[in-house]
C-alpha cells in the first residue's frame, strides 16, 4: 500500500509574494492586530520601554499585540515569546517581522502593568456596546495562584525562633571546637581555625538576618513575610496543603461567562472581598441594581449589608436557611429584629463614627490600638444585657475594629436621629446551584486550556498587570468563538 509523501526538502517551491496571504480572514492574530490598532494606548498608560543602548524603541502596540498574541496561545515567557518571533508565520505578520530580545519583552509587562488593567476595562467596555453582558446576575470567586517564592523563602514568628534556636546551638558546638583545638592543639583536627571562623561568621549573618524578620513582625503586627516576593502570602488549599500564593478573585457575568472585572490580593480566605468587588463590578458594568453570587467563604455580614446598602443583592452560601442583619435607615424604614440568626460582624458608620452590631445596638468608638492600627468600637453595657449573647460570636467579634490614622480617631459620637432596620436574606437556591458553571469556568479555562497555574512576575502590581492579560486574551477568545472573528472585526472597525 502507498502512503502520501510530502514534498522533498531540497526542491525548490514558490511561497506566497507576501506574508498576509499566510493569514486567514477569520484568523485571530487579524482581530489581536486591528484591535490593538484601535487603541490610544498612551491614554491607557501603555508606554514604550527606553532602550539602554539609545536605540529607538519598539512600538508599544508591537509589544502588546506580541503579549496578547502569546497569552491567547499559552505562550507567557518571555523567552518563548522570542523564539516564537523568529519561526511563527503568525507572529511574524503581527510583528511585521520583528524580533525583541526577551529582555524589551519582559521590561514592557513589568513597566506597564497598570496600564494592562486599563486595556483589560476598555474590552470589557467594547464587550458592554455589543451586548454581550447581560449585567443582572454576577459570579464572584476566587483561586489561588503560585507565587514567585519558595516555602523555605516565607517565615513567620514561630519559624524564626526555631531557625534562630537551631542556629544558636551551632554556633556553641563551633565555639566549643574552636576552644577545643585551642587547648589541644592537635595536628588534623576536624576544622581549621580559619573554617571555624568563617562558618561561625556566615550562622551570625543568617542570624541577624532572622532577627531583623522578627523584629520587623513584631513592629508591623503582620503574621509572616517573605523574602523573595514580600507581597505574597502563604495559604492553605482546599486539599489541606499550604504554599506561598496570591489570591486572585473575578467577577463574572452570568449571560456569556465573560470577565467583567478582577483584582489579585494577597488575602488569605475570601472574607471581606464580597463587597469590593460587587461595587466594583457594579459601576463597571453601569447599572442600578444587580445580583451577586458566591459561595460560602464569603459569609459575612457586614459586606452583605453593604452589598445591599449599594444597590446589590447577594445571593452567599451559608448553612442557614436565611439570616437577618442591621442596616441604618430612616425612622420610617426602622422595625423591630425578632430574631438573631446573624454570625457576621459589625458595621461602620463612617459619618457618625460609630458602630452597629448585627442586633442593631449602636458600639461606641473606645480606644485606638498602636499596633493593630484599628479604633477600637464596642458596648459592653448592651452585649452583658443582651438576650441572644449566648449565640453571639465571641467577644473579640463583637468589637469593631476600625483601621484608621490615630489622628483621624475621635471618641466623639453622635447618635442622634440614627435608627436601623433589620432585614431577613434569604439566597436564592437555583442561583447558588448556577454559580459554578458561571464563575468557575473561566478559572478552569485559563488554568487548563491556558496553562496559567502559576505567577511569573513579583510583586502585587505587577501580578495584577500579568492578570489582566491572562482575563483579556480569556474574553477575546470567548467573544470570538461567540460572534465570530468576522463579526468582531467588524465590531472594532465600527
Amino acid at each position: 500500500m502507498g502512503y502520501i509523501k510530502g514534498t522533498a526538502r531540497k526542491q525548490q517551491t514558490l511561497l506566497p509574494e507576501i506574508l498576509d496571504e499566510y493569514i486567514a480572514e477569520e484568523n485571530p492574530a487579524r482581530v489581536i492586530d486591528a484591535y490593538i490598532n484601535s487603541l490610544s494606548l498612551e491614554e491607557l498608560g501603555i508606554k514604550a520601554s527606553p532602550s539602554a543602548t539609545g536605540r529607538p524603541p519598539y512600538n508599544p502596540q508591537d509589544m502588546l499585540k506580541l503579549y496578547i498574541y502569546g497569552y491567547f496561545n499559552r505562550i507567557r515567557s518571555s523567552r518563548r515569546l522570542e523564539t516564537e518571533t523568529a519561526r511563527n508565520v503568525e507572529l511574524m505578520w503581527l510583528m511585521q517581522k520583528l524580533t525583541p530580545d526577551h529582555k524589551t519583552i519582559a521590561r514592557f509587562r513589568k513597566d506597564n502593568a497598570k496600564g494592562l488593567k486599563n486595556v483589560f476595562r476598555n474590552f470589557v467596555q467594547l464587550c458592554k456596546a455589543l451586548n454581550l453582558y447581560g449585567r443582572e446576575l454576577v459570579g464572584i470567586d476566587g483561586s489561588k495562584f503560585e507565587a514567585v517564592n519558595a516555602t523555605d523563602n516565607n517565615f513567620n514568628q514561630a519559624k524564626l525562633k526555631d531557625r534562630i534556636r537551631r542556629i544558636d546551638e551551632k554556633l556553641e558546638k563551633y565555639l566549643s571546637e574552636l576552644n577545643e583545638n585551642d587547648k589541644q592543639e592537635t595536628d588534623n583536627p576536624r576544622h581549621t581555625k580559619e573554617e571555624i571562623v568563617a562558618i561561625i561568621g556566615e550562622l551570625s549573618t543568617r542570624k541577624q538576618t532572622y532577627e531583623d524578620l522578627k523584629t520587623h513582625l513584631e513592629e508591623t503586627g503582620e503574621t509572616q513575610i517573605s523574602t523573595t516576593d514580600p507581597d505574597a502570602k502563604r495559604m492553605k488549599t482546599a486539599q489541606g496543603a499550604s504554599d506561598i500564593f496570591y489570591n486572585v478573585q473575578s467577577a463574572v457575568d452570568a449571560k456569556h461567562n465573560l470577565v467583567a472585572d478582577f483584582d489579585v490580593t494577597n488575602h488569605c480566605n475570601d472574607k471581606n472581598l464580597l463587597a469590593p468587588m460587587a461595587k466594583s463590578v457594579k459601576e463597571i458594568l453601569g447599572v442600578e441594581e444587580m445580583e451577586v453570587v458566591a459561595d460560602a467563604s464569603y459569609f459575612v455580614a457586614s459586606d452583605i449589608a453593604e452589598c445591599i446598602a449599594n444597590g446589590i443583592t447577594p445571593h452567599v452560601s451559608s448553612d442557614q436557611e436565611s439570616i437577618t442583619i442591621s442596616l441604618p435607615s430612616t425612622e420610617e424604614e426602622s422595625n423591630t429584629a425578632k430574631e438573631f440568626t446573624n454570625k457576621g460582624k459589625p458595621i461602620y458608620v463612617k459619618e457618625r463614627n460609630i458602630g452597629i452590631c448585627p442586633m442593631g445596638t449602636i458600639l461606641y468608638p473606645r480606644s485606638y490600638s498602636k499596633g493593630h492600627g484599628a479604633a477600637i468600637y464596642s458596648n459592653a453595657k448592651a452585649c452583658k444585657n443582651c438576650p441572644h449573647r449566648k449565640r453571639c460570636p465571641s467577644y473579640y467579634d463583637r468589637e469593631l475594629r476600625v483601621k484608621m490614622p490615630r489622628s483621624e480617631f475621635s471618641k466623639e459620637y453622635n447618635d442622634e436621629g440614627l435608627h436601623t432596620k433589620q432585614i431577613n436574606i434569604k439566597p436564592d437556591k437555583e442561583k447558588l446551584r448556577q454559580r459554578k458553571s458561571i464563575v468557575e469556568h473561566p478559572f478552569g479555562t485559563i488554568k487548563r486550556g491556558m496553562d496559567t497555574t502559576h505567577c511569573l512576575l513579583k510583586g502585587i502590581d505587577n501580578v495584577r498587570g500579568e492578570f489582566a492579560l491572562t482575563f483579556l486574551a480569556y474574553n477575546l477568545k470567548r467573544v470570538i468563538n461567540i460572534l465570530g472573528a468576522p463579526r468582531l472585526l467588524e465590531a472594532i472597525m465600527a
